[in-house]
């Protein structure tokens, strides 16, 4: 029977699930132009396939423009359909960027860190993730039998994104069951989150073609080792160069870096609803998880919000370039787009500020109380979904970072997925979220 190839053009949404519509490859370069149509009230379908309260109901049209920049064709096996799409913005019919596209919210906020400081940022994710339908010995964090095991997935997952047009870095047996880590090579721009989008997909597609299912989910188990998302960033100056290093400053960060991380630990608090978003988040992002439950920054600290990144004296790579600044509040239940146009905003703010450097951490802060945390400038961040929705609503300042609507939207898209949990146990709440991430 014959086949005709399928590219999907698709969207990060709000609940960091990537949606969109199929037409035929042989369209392609119409596509480009024409779109496809979208509908605003799709904004509020959650990760559950509910529908959250919405402002738009069945009203309004949209169109999804591909970004040929961010074509995906891969072959993954003889006989299994070309894995084939393309990432887009959504515009209003009059071609002006919709007001709650994601990549067109983190393109608004690059411009603005750009105006005020002429920088770009130059950053990669790291993703953790956990295969679901694990059946060999989970023995071996970090090992070589550990990596011996998925070796081949492995192989494959590289190749594949590689002709996705993604550089692979590093992939790990990592510490939980089932768990492995892949790394990608930093790029500028919104191609930072374009790349984290198709790896998350790419890991996808790899272990579907083999009959597996793999979860990007904070955590499968109360009790158990969560996935992070490490976010590193950096910058270039308007000649291209590594503006992130100065040996002078402060932790040897530049004036501007500095500003910016002291800018992101300040509103960290009320961000921290979109870079970790689910109610899952906040049972993973609590001392000694290895992941973040204060506003601090960490020199080589992987429990800091911010951590500053070692670098190699031996490496080939001069030190400038391979200096940069880890965000570790972050999981793979948020958009890649909005996390980082939250830590841009909130890092803009920093240097419009003219924050101080902050002076990083070299205990332990839950063995501290609030006033003591306060009397150093820290606070624990929000210890649920709920509390940091409030923090994040009642931040007139934060709120005027993203476009009118945005916030109260958001708000209730969160609310809705809330809802579809009510009544279940912890237990259950990591299942079902097991299952969509």
């Amino acid at each position: 029977m014959k086949r005709e190839e399928m590219v999907l053009a698709c969207c990060s949404d709000l609940a960091g699930k990537v949606r969109g519509k199929a037409f035929s490859a042989s369209e392609f370069d119409k596509r480009l132009r024409r779109g496809v149509g979208w509908t605003p009230t799709n904004v509020q379908i959650t990760c559950f396939d509910t529908i959250a309260e919405s402002p738009f109901g069945s009203l309004g049209d949209l169109v999804l423009i591909p970004d040929p920049a961010t074509r995906v064709r891969v072959a993954l096996g003889d006989t299994e359909p070309v894995e084939h799409f393309v990432v887009g913005n959504i515009r209003h019919t009059s071609g002006e960027p919709w007001e709650f596209c994601t990549r067109s919210i983190l393109q608004g906020a690059l411009e603005r860190l750009e105006k005020v400081a002429g920088l770009t940022l130059f950053g990669a994710f790291e993703h953790e993730f956990q295969f679901r339908n694990n059946t060999g010995d989970d023995s071996g964090a970090f090992s070589i039998d550990g990596f011996r095991a998925e070796r081949g997935f492995a192989g494959v997952l590289f190749a594949a994104l590689r002709e996705a047009g993604v550089s692979p870095d590093t992939f790990l047996r990592e510490f939980g069951r089932g768990q492995f880590e892949v790394t990608i090579k930093p790029q500028p721009g919104v191609a930072i989150a374009d790349h984290s989008l198709i790896t998350r997909e790419i890991v996808q597609a790899v272990a579907h073609q083999s009959n597996r299912k793999v979860t990007f989910t904070p955590l499968r188990d109360p009790a158990g080792v969560g996935n992070g998302v490490h976010i590193h960033m950096s910058f270039l100056d308007a000649g291209g160069k590594p503006a992130t290093y100065d040996p002078s400053g402060r932790h040897e960060l530049s004036k501007e870096a500095g500003q910016f991380i002291a800018g992101i630990l300040k509103y960290l608090e009320s961000i921290v609803a979109i870079t970790a978003p689910s109610v899952v988040s906040y049972l993973r992002l609590t001392p000694h998880r290895w992941s973040a439950a204060f506003n601090n920054l960490g020199y080589r600290d992987r429990e800091a919000a911010v951590r500053i990144c070692p670098v190699s004296d031996i490496s080939d790579i001069e030190k400038a370039s391979q200096f940069n600044f880890e965000f570790r509040a972050a999981d793979c239940t948020a958009s890649p787009y909005l996390q980082l146009a939250a830590l841009v905003h909130a890092g803009v703010q920093g240097i419009e500020e003219g924050l101080e450097m902050p002076v990083a951490t070299e205990d332990d802060l839950s063995t501290l109380d609030a006033a003591a945390l306060n009397a150093r400038g820290y606070v624990r961040l929000p210890q649920t979904l709920e509390a940091a929705l409030e923090r994040f609503a009642t931040n007139s300042l934060v709120r005027s970072w993203f476009p009118n609507g945005f916030a109260d939207t958001y708000v209730k898209h969160k609310q809705g997925e809330m809802s579809f949990l009510s009544g279940r146990d912890p237990a259950e709440i990591c299942q079902a979220y097991e299952q969509v991430y």
